[in-house]
């Protein structure tokens, strides 16, 4: 792809799974990485300098305003710019409309969509002013294939892809592109083992080889498969695309 030479990214759940992937993907295209989540990623930070590339890890909870101003801060001073924002983080616990309470409802919301607003809010006008920057967010195939213990994450997810066609509308004719990607659910650390478990009484593994038997491409999806998607929204060659979503799911969702 071209244009990633020498930028600087910002991926957020980047200890692991997709978060991992995509800055592993980012290096091997060369950019320099800041890697942030709640955890250390000294792993994800060793494999973006094992390609050559600087990263650096923050530890930083995102739905935070303080805490996000500080990052921006730490960014700043350790790389001097970012050029691309990859908006990956995201809790999704199932629970039925009903078991939902308030707190469970924000935190989801703050996770999920206000700290995509608060990331965009650090750093977007940085690449207005340079006239470029890529913003790519994580939302989900749940848009077009709904399923019981998901109302809220999927009005999040809802939520983020609004944010990327409006933010989109305003930013344009600066140079900087909003995309979001929609994968479905993704074999990561996190995904492959979960606690409360499968709300349907089915294993992992059960649940998995049944999303792939409804997929047009009938395996199990992994993190590397969301990285040409990246690559591609990040590059100059995406330069005329913005304010859509993708989807990357086998063919789950086929619109």
């Amino acid at each position: 792809m071209k244009g990633h030479e020498g930028k600087v990214a910002l991926v957020t759940g980047a200890a692991q799974g997709i978060g991992r992937a995509y800055s592993e993907r980012l290096a091997a295209e060369g950019v320099d990485v800041a890697c942030v989540d709640l955890k250390a990623a000294a792993d994800t930070v060793a494999a973006v300098e094992g390609a050559g590339r600087k990263a650096v890890s923050y530890e930083c909870d995102i739905a935070s305003p303080e805490a996000v101003a500080a990052l921006a801060e730490s960014v700043v001073a350790d790389f001097g710019r970012l050029d691309i924002l990859v908006n990956n983080a995201g809790i999704y616990p199932v629970k039925n409309f009903d078991e939902t309470g308030w707190e469970d409802w924000r935190r989801l919301m703050s996770v999920n969509l206000d700290a995509i607003f608060l990331l965009c809010k650090a750093f977007v006008p940085g690449m207005r002013e340079r006239g470029w920057g890529r913003v790519v967010n994580q939302a989900s195939n749940l848009l077009g294939l709904v399923a019981p213990g998901f109302v809220a994450y999927t009005a999040s997810k809802g939520g983020v892809v609004g944010l990327t066609r409006a933010l989109a509308t305003e930013v344009a004719n600066d140079g900087v592109t909003v995309n979001a990607i929609a994968p479905s659910l993704v074999a990561t650390p996190s995904t492959v083992k979960r606690d409360p478990p499968v709300p349907s009484g089915m294993t992992e593994e059960e649940e998995f080889e049944l999303l792939a038997g409804m997929q047009a491409i009938h395996r199990t999806e992994q993190p590397e498969d969301l990285c040409g998607a990246l690559a591609f929204l990040t590059s100059d060659e995406s330069a005329f695309i913005t304010g859509q979503t993708y989807y990357v799911d086998g063919g789950l969702v086929r619109t």
